[in-house]
């Protein structure tokens, strides 16, 4: 589903709302449990700091994952992201419910996939997207494909495009304290 520099741009001028996957998106996709069952994962800082710019510049940020972290949670906290959707049992209904309750059609909403699961929203969203080290499956179907792996830079670089798109970069880099 790639598609031309111009198409693409276009899509990305439509976004309203960033949405992201976590394990493997936001994280490299390594969870480590202690003997005690406590679950830690890894969240590039650089990234977390491409979230906070987004929302400033008057994106919403939302978290769509599979299974429920109370890391995610916490790092979602940290970042001021408001909707975080853990463990839905099924993913593409928290995603429709996401929608009305946002005022957002699927034309509005960039998504950031890696895996099979992702897949049914990544073909509705009017900008799909993937790190580069996604399924192949997923790589294939998406509009744009991250130079930089999840958990590595990904969400940085669809943060830093979308808001170079809506004109919105130099303001950033003007203001960009923590």
């Amino acid at each position: 589903m790639p598609v031309s520099s111009r198409a693409l741009a276009h899509r990305a001028r439509q976004v309203r709302l960033l949405l992201f996957d976590v394990d493997g998106v936001m994280t490299d996709g390594t969870v480590s449990i202690t003997a005690n069952g406590d679950e830690a994962k890894t969240f590039s800082i650089r990234d977390g700091a491409a979230l906070v710019w987004a929302q400033r510049a008057g994106f919403e940020v939302a978290i769509l994952s599979g299974r429920p972290s109370q890391a995610t949670t916490r790092r979602a906290a940290e970042l001021g992201i408001k909707r975080v959707l853990q463990g839905p049992p099924n993913k593409s209904q928290a995603y429709q419910d996401l929608l009305e309750d946002g005022g957002y059609t699927d034309r509005d909403v960039a998504y950031m996939g890696d895996d099979w699961l992702d897949l049914a929203i990544l073909e509705r969203v009017g900008f799909a997207a993937a790190p580069a080290d996604a399924a192949k499956e997923v790589r294939q179907r998406v509009h744009w494909v991250s130079k930089f792996n999840g958990g590595r830079g990904a969400v940085r670089d669809l943060i830093e495009m979308m808001l170079k798109v809506h004109r919105r970069w130099n303001d950033v880099i003007r203001r960009p304290a923590g």
